[in-house]
């Protein structure tokens, strides 16, 4: 039950207010001299303060209330304090509230008001309390992450990221193959990097394969090697990708563009750990840690014929799904600072614009849009116009011309954010009062 302090010399006043409160099942706790309520705040539990400005009768300064304010500040930075005051003491009350006062009342107050300040207070207060215990948890998480593996120096904040940041390395130390899918421009090889550096053959070689960037007809000398004379142009004996990954790891990018040649001569090398170089007819034997990576449906090529169906399960010992950049927003700004030069920044519109986009080229997008702005601004300040985004709804369901969410964008957020009202706010860019108003325009309940 939550635990309200009224500090007011009139008696009759910390009744009215105990039976009030009672009523709403609020706990009261009176005192009736500043000095009572310092010493009962020191040694209760309290969630809000109610104090009165004056606590002699022939005193109208409001000067008591002043200080009362700043000495409870001092003790509980981030407690509400609301004032009652009469119109004699009106303007130091309202400069207490410029000083992180919560409200002011004056007497007589309305019962309903105060009720639901108070209200709106103790569920402020809630969020913030879990907000920053699920902040102090994330930190808890990300510094043991940090402590314990190898993070390439990924920059990021959102938990979705970290998530997948967990996953890798808990899955690095098998031995099992790792399939990384997601869409093009997630950071799919940045995380194949941390598999690898965090895994049993970190001290050997990591080996990258774009199989999509080269022709059919030479995958399958790039993934075995050949002998001098195995095709034309070949004046040379050639070491593959698997000899050259030996005693480490063989990233495979855009796996599902592997011709069924190669396939085929790829399911081998998996099963037995031997191979044989184009134009030879020597057994090599190797012994390699597979991280593949495709932003393509595998099952429908597999459905298609384009992918065998054994490979696949060879090569999907575990699968690590990377989602968009638009389903991680807090990892947006964090990674667009990151890409900035020494010495450039980002200007709120910047930022707003950054929160807004849809970023379909996810991570890859944000670093040319951030490389790009930083040559286009003529300062210090990244402006929004440096970034030169086209229009589009923005990642928390808004647009560029309309910054008001919709409702899926807003239950999306509430589920993001474990229903905590204040942090689903900041994740939509609205301040907590905007966020009730279009709950309650749209029927969502609060929670």
């Amino acid at each position: 039950m939550p635990t309200i302090l009224v500090i007011d010399d009139n008696p009759s006043v910390g009744t009215a207010l105990d039976v009030l409160f009672s009523l709403h099942d609020l706990r009261t706790l009176r005192a009736e001299s500043p000095r009572d309520g310092l010493e009962m705040l020191a040694r209760e539990d309290v969630d809000l303060v109610i104090q009165d400005m004056n606590f002699h009768a022939d005193t109208t300064s409001g000067d008591e209330g002043v200080a009362l304010f700043h000495q409870i500040r001092a003790s509980h930075p981030d407690l509400p304090v609301i004032l009652l005051t009469a119109w004699t003491q009106l303007e130091s009350a309202i400069e207490l509230v410029k000083a992180g006062a919560a409200d002011y009342l004056a007497k007589p107050w309305d019962d309903r008001k105060l009720i639901a300040t108070v209200n709106n207070l103790l569920e402020l207060g809630e969020s913030r309390r879990e907000l920053a215990q699920a902040s102090a948890s994330e930190r808890k998480r990300r510094d043991a992450l940090l402590k314990d593996y190898d993070l390439r120096g990924i920059v990021y904040a959102d938990p979705a990221s970290e998530n997948a940041l967990a996953l890798a390395c808990q899955v690095a130390r098998s031995e099992l193959p790792v399939l990384i899918t997601g869409p093009n421009g997630v950071g799919k090889e940045r995380f194949a990097e941390i598999v690898h550096a965090n895994s049993l053959v970190r001290s050997g070689p990591f080996v990258a394969l774009n199989c999509g960037a080269l022709p059919a007809e030479l995958i399958e000398a790039e993934l075995f090697g050949a002998d001098a004379g195995a095709y034309t142009g070949a004046n040379k004996p050639r070491e593959g990708k698997f000899e050259a990954a030996d005693g480490g790891t063989l990233f495979l990018d855009e796996i599902g563009t592997l011709p069924l040649a190669g396939q085929v001569k790829l399911l081998r090398v998996l099963e037995t750990g031997r191979f044989e170089r184009l134009g030879s007819n020597r057994e090599r034997s190797v012994k390699v840690r597979i991280v593949s990576a495709t932003n393509a449906n595998l099952q429908a090529l597999i459905a298609d014929g384009r992918l065998r169906e054994d490979l696949y399960y060879r090569l999907n010992g575990i699968e690590l799904r990377l989602p968009p950049l638009a389903q991680r927003p807090r990892d947006i700004l964090p990674l667009a600072r990151h890409f900035l030069p020494a010495g450039k920044r980002l200007g709120e519109d910047a930022d707003r614009a950054l929160q807004r986009h849809t970023w379909p080229g996810n991570v890859r997008e944000l670093r040319n849009a951030m490389q790009r702005a930083a040559l286009l601004a003529r300062g210090d300040e990244v402006a929004a116009a440096d970034l030169d985004l086209q229009p589009a709804p923005g990642a928390n369901g808004a647009t560029s011309g309309n910054d008001e969410p919709d409702r899926a964008a807003i239950e999306a957020a509430l589920e993001r954010n474990g229903g905590v009202l204040a942090q689903a706010a900041a994740d939509l860019g609205l301040s907590r009062q905007a966020l009730y108003r279009r709950l309650d325009r749209l029927g969502i309940a609060r929670g």
